[in-house]
């Protein structure tokens, strides 16, 4: 039920008990300056017992941690830190667990087409915008690219024809970077321009590798010898790593997950129909988190031990972020349509995404129109407004720059953000958590992080230096090893719309629910049909495989 005024004392003191009882056993803590905050446990061991993971989930996880961990080590990877003699000593690291894709991953790596089409369907769609005019940092001529275009055409008219997009990585310029093996690793800040061809694909025309043009900073481009090209994409797959698992990944999907958690917890009542609209989508979130606080972001963990980005590069990446953070980037429908790729063909994250983001959004609003017969009783519900002030404090940091709401005049504003939470939770954490093995098991499509500084000049690398930039044997497991671990959910999976336990005891939302399930199914047999008939598939958004929360 919902507070009004006519509430009885009796149940208002007895909710206001609950959540007093709640608040202590959920306190705030900042872990990182400029990070959303989290909660205050140093370990999964203080966690309130519904917080941490069943025992099967436990077990489950525990064993592909250490049997990944005993499976690299065996093979002798883990003490050897010299460079890589062969790209194709790399397959031995891993061949105990393999995808159809992740084999197609490391076929396709090198091609233009696949480099381009991992923008629209890898692990982090999200990058790409169109490109309107070229940037005054990006010198890029219609000679450079002639090539690239054909006779038939130019870069003019394909930016009016809305054929150019552009990847640009200015947010990690100046990010510390991390040492490896006791060598200094280097990071850069790459813009790439794309260009959508008359085949339809979504290729690469043009690569600076940091963001200050100069004779020591050369365009890349695709006329280039080989490995010149090859290496200025994978100094772009370099930072689009990086991008991915800290701001993509690590804090639009699970950090903001832990907020929307900690929020629900400290401000809604069990019995508020919100918070039994949510809580299928919040399990297990802060046991996982806390987790990745200690074995992967923190002091001595995996990030330290193989990404650029360790040892005091990810705080400094997420506080940049946090700070050009938009609500609208965390809204499927804008964030598309703010970066001008609603008709980019081949797009299927865009294709399903939109498609469970209006199933949610229709479900979510039959929830919020049954409980709330007005605006005013949005408006005046003293939970609800105080929950997402909290989030926006405690989360979103009070950024009034962002867009995000701090309160809720509408059913129609309060629907929007809370099929933002859902989404975010469910299958954007599914989009781009799901396919880390497939994109990132072959290391040279998506290295954690780079031995030697970039090219000041072309002409200069070989297959030789390239390996030599590449991370080390060691990196390379250690890398493998995790994301092995990270794609694949243990055992206690509760895909979405599969509520068992449902909190709603009135038939109407029950019915809603119902609705929805059907409504996902639908979807999911869409793409598992298209997927038939592809040989690279796109199933990081199928709803039977879409865990409902933030839990891996």
């Amino acid at each position: 039920m919902i507070l009004t005024n006519s509430t009885s004392p009796i149940i208002k003191e007895q909710r206001e008990c609950e959540l007093e009882a709640k608040r202590k056993t959920h306190s705030w803590k900042t872990y990182a300056s400029g990070a959303p905050r989290c909660i205050n446990v140093d370990n999964v061991l203080q966690l309130p017992p519904n917080d941490q993971f069943t025992f099967m989930k436990t077990v489950h996880f525990g064993y592909d941690l250490l049997s990944s961990d005993i499976g690299i080590k065996l093979k002798g990877y883990m003490d050897c830190k010299e460079t890589w003699k062969d790209l194709n000593d790399i397959r031995r690291v891993f061949c105990l667990k393999r995808t159809a894709n992740s084999d197609l991953v490391a076929e396709l790596w090198k091609k233009d087409s696949f480099f381009g089409y991992q923008y629209l369907n890898g692990v982090n769609p999200v990058m790409i915008k169109k490109c309107q005019k070229i940037p005054e940092n990006f010198p890029v001529t219609q000679d450079m690219v002639s090539s690239s275009l054909g006779s038939a055409t130019n870069l003019q008219k394909e930016m009016q024809n809305g054929n150019l997009f552009l990847a640009d990585y200015k947010i990690l310029e100046g990010i510390p970077t991390n040492v490896i093996n006791g060598e200094k690793q280097y990071l850069s800040a790459p813009l790439c321009l794309l260009w959508q061809s008359s085949y339809n694909e979504i290729l690469p025309i043009a690569i600076q590798i940091n963001q200050t043009p100069g004779e020591k900073n050369p365009i890349f481009l695709p006329s280039d010898p080989e490995w010149d090209w090859t290496l200025a994409k994978t100094w772009v797959r370099n930072a689009e790593f990086q991008v991915h698992e800290v701001i993509t990944h690590l804090l639009h999907t699970h950090l903001f997950a832990e907020v929307f958690n900690m929020a629900t917890t400290r401000n809604l009542p069990m019995g508020h129909p919100i918070y039994k609209l949510l809580i299928p989508h919040l399990r297990f979130t802060l046991e996982i988190n806390t987790l990745a606080r200690k074995q992967l972001i923190g002091s001595g963990g995996l990030f330290d031990q193989a990404v650029v980005t360790g040892n005091g590069g990810v705080p400094a990446l997420m506080a940049k972020a946090m700070k050009s953070l938009t609500y609208s980037s965390l809204c499927l429908p804008d964030d598309l349509e703010d970066r001008g790729v609603q008709s980019v063909p081949n797009y299927y994250y865009r294709d399903d995404g939109i498609k469970i983001w209006n199933a949610m959004e229709r479900y979510v609003s039959d929830i919020v129109h049954y409980y709330y017969e007005s605006d005013e009783a949005v408006a005046n519900d003293p939970e609800l407004q105080t929950w997402v002030a909290e989030i926006f404090q405690e989360g979103f940091l009070s950024n009034k720059n962002s867009g995000i709401p701090s309160s809720f005049a509408t059913r129609v504003e309060a629907t929007k953000y809370l099929t933002m939470v859902i989404f975010a939770c469910s299958a954007q954490h599914t989009a781009v958590n799901n396919g880390q093995f497939d994109f990132f098991a072959w290391m040279p499509n998506s290295p954690t992080t780079m031995r030697k500084p970039p090219p000041a000049t072309k002409g200069t690398t070989t297959y030789q230096s390239f390996l030599e930039t590449l991370p080390a044997v060691n990196t390379t497991a250690t890398a493998m090893g995790t994301v092995a671990v990270l794609s694949f959910d243990p055992l206690d999976p509760r895909p979405v719309g599969c509520y068992r336990n449902s909190h709603f005891t009135e038939d109407a939302p029950k019915k809603f629910i119902q609705e929805f399930k059907e409504k996902i199914s639908e979807i999911s047999k869409h793409i598992n049909e298209r997927n038939e008939i592809m040989k690279l598939t796109y199933k990081y958004l199928d709803p039977n495989t879409m865990n409902c929360s933030v839990s891996i």
